[in-house]
Order: structure tokens, then sequence, then C-alpha cells
């Protein structure tokens, strides 16, 4: 496998300490020793004042920042690289606070090189995707990845491996020991999304052991779903150490988080939709945005490649109604403080990482040109830095094991002996949400099993099958929202965050062929109609990635949701609302391979009220 690239923490992603490049920095800053680059004649976006400067003049040396300020010309020397900005902005590259890089089906690698030409500069990925699946190993290859990369790729050490104990069973398990050990990995920012928040309102002994190896190795710790509904459960959770949360919905949330000095981090993802609701603590409650701070969580591929990244979501947040100022310092300076990196990254100011994008505008930013470290990283949309020689090793690349093939029988819910109809709980699909509802509906009884095809409406059956260890554990339940209107099926083993295979369809016969697909291909996304293949994204890696190109991954994905809307599938995102459904610690139903989950209470529950 590869080898860790330093085991020195100050040489993260190769970029030489403040400190040891100081003397040189003071040199160029005043004038008697040549920078490496200079950008001139640009308007200066200070996110420390808040200001668009004109007239600004940066100079790089090493990779950082030596000089901010009128006239560069002293810093010019005969190999020093020119830039002329034309009086275009000059924005610090733009930093996601909270995302996982295998939501795009992507590699670190080119999830990279989809995410740089807009102008992300630094990322804060959690993995706990591929932790689920392939344990401390998985996390050790994509810290390793992301170290090579062209870009400042941070990764958290997962947290939440499983995210539901006892109520799934994942690929693998993390504990305190092996949190200790990654908090030594020079690429490791903090702690994951904290998951388990009953575990950490209860004082659970493994919860508080990894957040407390987070805190001794001075990390910050990630937090998830600590909704004020929680009550004194709630301050509980933010008395034990999580310093963030993203998934908030409403106003209130954001507040309540940053009352307990949480920062609120206020998503825009391919399927979450988050923002606009909580812009309205500033725009309306007029709180302090020093703790509010932009992300995309989740992005699919075909989102990055089409639509964008966090210029995406910058665009977005102005469009809400925030400053335009504000917004920016919502995805840069305010991301690096949280991580206490607010001194190397987020801003462009004396020795900061030389992280830069110049456009022409923030209202509606589109990178131009992209600058990480001192070296032009894109330009004008395409990717100029060079593919890291990544390559992944076949382990990884075997991680679907059934136990035999399925078949349409094994999707089969029992009924009441003798019953026409059986009330039965359904989860219900929220449209550009990730929680969901719990339902009840009569569902028509089919030989002595619930029919939801004959049901009204687009109830659909969902299954998730155990893949990781090879039990044959198949559990069923019901799903509504998503449309579906014709005999389908549509399967993954992207599942957050066990990823199992989970498998959705009107047809037990399509549901039992997606599934056997997948295991041929070794993970992936499928999507079948009366018996035929409509579309297939392969995901090699893990059953989660693709080391394709972007835009080949994009390119499937796209015929992927096609094939759902033809299917009558309305949704925005459907195939991202799809795996989230064996999320366990999302209110208010969901599915894992034990069976239904009711999140409200952390138990299992049955599919057929008695």
């Amino acid at each position: 496998m590869p080898t860790l690239p330093s085991a020195d923490p100050r040489l993260a992603h190769g970029v030489r300490p403040w400190s040891e490049l100081a003397p040189q920095l003071v040199e160029v800053a005043a004038g008697r020793a040549p920078a490496d680059l200079v950008i001139c004649g640009g308007v200066w976006a200070n996110v420390h004042s808040g200001e668009l400067i004109p007239g600004i003049d940066l100079a790089v040396l090493g990779g950082r920042f030596a000089y901010c300020g009128p006239d560069a010309g002293p810093c010019i020397g005969e190999d020093t690289c020119v830039i002329e900005a034309r009086g275009r902005i000059l924005s610090p590259g733009l930093v996601d606070a909270h995302m996982h890089v295998e939501s795009g089906m992507l590699t670190p690698t080119e999830f990279v090189r989809a995410v740089a030409p807009h102008g992300s500069t630094t990322l804060f990925a959690d993995p706990h995707e591929i932790a689920n699946v392939m344990g401390i190993e998985g996390v050790r290859l994509m810290h390793d990845e992301a170290m090579v990369q062209p870009i400042n790729l941070y990764m958290q050490a997962p947290s939440c491996v499983p995210s539901a104990p006892g109520l799934e069973m994942p690929g693998a398990e993390l504990g305190p020991e092996e949190i200790a050990q990654m908090m030594t990995w020079p690429g490791i920012a903090g702690l994951g999304e904290v998951m388990n928040f009953p575990g950490v309102a209860a004082g659970d002994a493994k919860m508080m052991g990894e957040i407390a190896e987070a805190m001794a190795a001075g990390k910050t710790v990630g937090g998830h779903y600590a909704s004020p509904e929680l009550g004194r459960a709630f301050h509980a959770y933010a008395a034990g150490g999580p310093a963030d949360d993203h998934e908030g919905t409403r106003a209130q949330d954001a507040v309540a988080r940053v009352r307990q000095g949480m920062a609120a981090m206020l998503r825009l993802g391919s399927a979450w939709y988050d923002v606009a609701a909580q812009v309205r603590a500033v725009t309306e409650a007029g709180l302090d945005t020093r703790k509010l701070i932009l992300c995309t969580d989740d992005c699919y591929a075909a989102t990055l490649v089409r639509e964008g990244h966090m210029d995406r979501v910058l665009r977005h947040a102005i469009a809400q109604g925030l400053r335009p100022m504000t917004a920016l310092q919502m995805c840069t300076v305010n991301a690096a403080s949280h991580f206490g990196l607010e001194r190397e990254l987020g801003s462009i100011a004396p020795g900061r990482r030389a992280d830069v994008v110049l456009t022409e505008s923030l209202v509606d930013f589109r990178a131009q040109t992209v600058i990480c470290r001192g070296e032009i990283v894109a330009e004008g949309g395409e990717m100029l830095a060079p593919r890291p020689g990544f390559i992944w090793p076949q382990p990884a690349k075997d991680t679907v094991h059934l136990a035999r093939a399925v078949a349409p029988g094994d999707f089969r819910v029992e009924a009441p002996a003798g019953a026409n109809y059986a009330r039965a709980r359904v989860i219900g699909v929220v449209e550009n949400q990730a929680p969901t509802r719990a339902l009840e509906a009569e569902v028509p009884v089919v030989d002595g099993a619930l029919c939801p095809e004959s049901a009204p409406g687009d109830l659909s059956r969902i299954a998730v099958v155990e893949r990781h260890h090879g039990t044959g554990e198949i559990a069923n339940a019901l799903v509504c929202g998503f449309g579906y209107e014709v005999p389908c099926a549509v399967a993954s083993t992207v599942a957050h965050d066990c990823h199992q295979v989970i498998v959705v369809g009107r047809s037990a016969a399509d549901m039992a062929l997606a599934v056997n697909r997948l295991a041929e291909i070794g993970g992936g996304a499928c999507v079948w109609r009366e018996g035929r293949e409509l579309a297939c994204v392969p995901l090699p890696v893990a059953g989660l990635m693709s080391d394709a190109p972007a835009e080949q991954v994009a390119a499937q994905a796209e015929v992927l949701a096609q094939a759902l809307r033809d299917c009558g599938c309305t949704l925005n995102n459907a195939f991202m609302q799809h795996s989230l459904l064996a999320l366990a610690v999302i209110p208010s139903l969901r599915i894992s391979d034990k069976g239904l989950v009711d999140v409200e209470t952390f138990e299992l529950t049955e599919v057929v009220i008695s």
C-alpha cells in the first residue's frame, strides 16, 4: 500500500511551516528579495476586515503569502512569475468545512479534479463511508491519497463506525484506540461527525473516549443532529465536546447551536437545501456570523461537474440575502478558524498558504484562475495540475460479499394470517431534506404477504442486503415518496453509513436482478425496469467510489438519474435520498440490515402494526 508522506504534522500537504519560512518572507515583504509569484493589480477580498480593497498586489514565496499591499514591484526578480489581475477580485480559496468525498462517487484524486476548477482549495472530509466498509485501512488509504493532492484535503477520523451501534452491522468497527492512532497522522484535522448523540448525552464510555483522544490532540470534534428539541440531551451533547452541526434545517437550529458555542454549518448539497431557512438567523435575527459556516456535506458527481461546488453554495447563500462578504467569510476564514487553522488557511494575509482565486464578481462567483499553495492548479474551468499517481489496492475493490444470489422471495413481508389488508409502517421521503417521516398505510395482502404494488399511491418495497460478512441477512420494509409508477428497482452499495446493499422497487423480480448485478460488478448503483437494466454506475472502490474521471462518472450518474425519472420518480435528487434511507441516526424511520429502525427511540420496530 502507499507510504505515508511524512510523520511530521508540520509538513501536511508538503507546505513548509510558517516559522521556517518567516525570515525569507520578511525579506520578500521588505522588498529585499524576489518572490516566486506576484499577482498585480487586483481587488483584495479581505475577509479579516470585511473590505474590498482595490489596487493590491500579492507576493508569494514558498507557497505562502509574503506581501499583500500596493506596489509589489520590489518583490519581482528575474525568475518571478507575474500574473496581471487587471482589476479582478482576489478571493481566498474556498473552503468546504464538512463533506464526504465518497458521496461524489469519486476517489479523492478525481474529486479534487472536479472541484478545484470551481475555486475550492481546502476540503475537510470525513471518510466514515469507507471506514464502515474497510475500517482504519480504508481511512489510511483516503488520508494518503489526500496528502498528495494539489489542494489542501484534510481528513477527519471517523467517530461513529458503526453510526448506530446495535442497530446495524458495519464492515468494521473503530474505537478510542484507533482514534488515538489516527490523531498522529499529519493530514487529520479532527474527529468526524459524532452521530451517536444518545451515546454522548448518556456519557457512553466509548464515545467519550474517542472525543477525549481528539481533544487531547488539540483537534476539533465534529457534531451531527444536535437538535434543540432533544431538551437536556441537547445541552449534554454540547457539553460532551462536539463543536459543530450541519444537520440544521431551520433558523432556530442555527441560533440554538451558536448560543452553545457550536458552529452552525449551513449546507447546500445535491439533495440538502438547508441554507435558505437558516440564513434568516442572520438576515432577520441579526446573529453574529463568526460561528456560521457554509458546507456541502454530500455532493453528487453530476452536481460537481455541471453546477459547481463551494462556489455554488456561495452564490446560493448570497441569493438568500447574505451580504457577499459575509457569505465569503462563511466559506473561508470562518471555516479555517473553526479547525484552528486561521493562521494557515482561509484568508489572503502574510504567512498564510497562498490559496487565491481570481474572479470577476463575488455575487456571481466564477473561478477564472485558481492558485493553491502558490501554484496555478486550474484556469478557465480546466484542471492544470498533474494527476497524482495513486493506485487503489485490489482488496479495496473486493468488498461485496453476498452469502448467495438473492431471489424475488427474499423481499417478502409476511402479513397476519387470513388478512386481506394490513396496517404497516412506511418510511416517508421528504424532498431535499435528510429527515424522513414516520407514516402508516393500509397495504393489500396477496398470498399471505404485503403487496405494496397493489396499494394506491407510490408505495414501494425497500430492503437492505448484508454485503460485508456474507451473513445472508435481508431486512425488508416499505417506503413512499419516490413516485415510482412502474415495475422497477434501484439498488446501490452506497447506503449511508454501513453501506450494505440497499434496494427500492415496485417489483421483487427487478429488485433481485439489481442486487445480483451489483454483486457481479463489485458495487455501484443500477436501475432495472421489467427485467431490463436501464442504467449502471460501477463503483469498484469499496463499492462507494469510481477511479474513473469525474466527467465519465457524472455522465453515468446522469443516465441513472434519467432512468429514475423514466420510472416515474419526481424527486430533485432521488439517488442521494435513496442512499440515506439506511442512515439510522436521522429521524424518523430508517432501515438497516437488522430491520426497520425508529430513530426517535433508537429501537428496532416492526413493519406490520399488530
